[in-house]
């Protein structure tokens, strides 16, 4: 934590207040003018030199006021700024809407990245951990001889096609037997789960007095396994990124195209956030080299059935809202957590 004394707090809170909101450099004038600092502007410029020095503020230009380093958005998100929580009627009115979407929508995470979207003014990204989501079905369809498609139906809406090679073709009604049988242990299972178990039933010799079920593991091992470490990274709202000023610049628009494709950093920064187990803010620099340090994101961890499965947040330049948008992220990551586990039907067998 750097230390500040509190004038110079009170001038970077300022500093940092007026940047979020204008993007413009930050002079003493204005700071004198509209924050009631009861300061010289000659103090003020003081004490703006001795941030700069400290790496926390930089001048653009020899004229020009100053704007706050990612160092100073940092120690701004975590010592100065105040969130405003989301009250229980705004979490009660999204989670109404994140549950609705889930009711109608045939992929509601992105649907849900959308609404997010909306309304915070950014792009949204929703990331989700294959292993850690919820099974609802797995189905069997055959194709042509020697050829399976499995069909995986995951409790948060998404499903996954996989064509499967069999040896032989398998009457219709074994595969109804079939379906039955993995029925009664798959639905409210996560997708890492229903692996360990297929893994271990096939271990145990026992399974080879019955050889539907051996057939219906095998197969539904071979389904899984090729899904298993697979994430997923959707954004909505990009448009909205590049209509902002701060992309008006060539290279900084070409950075941002570049970044919105990197779905490994992105990955990443999901990992990092499903680890903390909460709202997890990256500022600039703190994103690796994801559009060159030039983008920040707001990231909250959400859950299906208890099971960590996914992030949710938003993502644009450095000078962003946090004190809105970190609430409004964790509300969003609550009621998509609520829409999948309230949607489960099963319990865990």
């Amino acid at each position: 934590m750097e230390q500040l004394n509190q004038r110079a707090r009170r001038i970077l809170f300022a500093v940092v207040t007026e940047y979020i909101e204008t993007g413009e450099p930050v002079g003493s004038r204005t700071l004198a003018r509209r924050y009631g600092l009861d300061l010289s502007a000659a103090s003020i410029r003081n004490v703006l030199s001795d941030l700069e020095e400290a790496g926390l503020l930089l001048q653009p230009h020899t004229s020009a006021g100053r704007v706050p380093t990612d160092r100073a958005i940092r120690l701004f998100i975590d010592t100065l700024m105040e969130v405003r929580s989301a009250s229980p009627e705004e979490r009660a009115d999204l989670k109404n809407k994140v549950a609705d979407i889930y009711a109608r929508e045939q992929d509601p995470l992105r649907e849900s990245g959308r609404l997010l979207s909306e309304l915070s003014g950014r792009a949204a990204i929703v990331a989700r951990q294959t292993r850690g989501r919820t099974l609802q079905q797995l189905r069997f369809i055959p194709t042509k001889p020697g050829q399976l498609l499995a069909v995986l139906v995951f409790q948060d809406g998404a499903v996954e096609n996989r064509f499967l090679s069999v040896e032989t073709q398998i009457p219709e009604p074994e595969l109804q037997r079939i379906h039955n049988l993995l029925g009664d242990v798959i639905e409210g299972r996560t997708l890492g789960e229903v692996r360990e178990l297929f893994a271990r039933r096939l271990a145990d010799d026992r399974a080879s007095v019955d050889a539907l079920r051996r057939k219906a593991f095998a197969l539904a091992q071979q389904a899984v396994d090729g899904v298993a470490s697979k994430n997923e990274v959707l954004i909505e709202g990009q448009l909205r990124l590049i209509d902002l000023p701060e992309y008006g610049d060539v290279e900084k628009l070409r950075n941002l195209v570049v970044a919105l494709e990197d779905r490994e950093e992105l990955l990443g920064l999901l990992d990092k956030t499903i680890e903390t187990g909460a709202v997890t803010v990256f500022v600039g620099s703190e994103t690796g080299d994801l559009a060159a340090g030039q983008l920040s994101l707001v990231m909250a961890p959400f859950a299906d059935n208890g099971q960590q499965a996914g992030a949710v947040g938003v993502l644009g330049p450095t000078r962003m809202d946090y004190a809105r948008l970190m609430p409004l992220v964790d509300a969003t990551a609550a009621a998509i957590g609520s829409a999948i586990s309230g949607g489960q039907r099963g319990s865990n067998k």
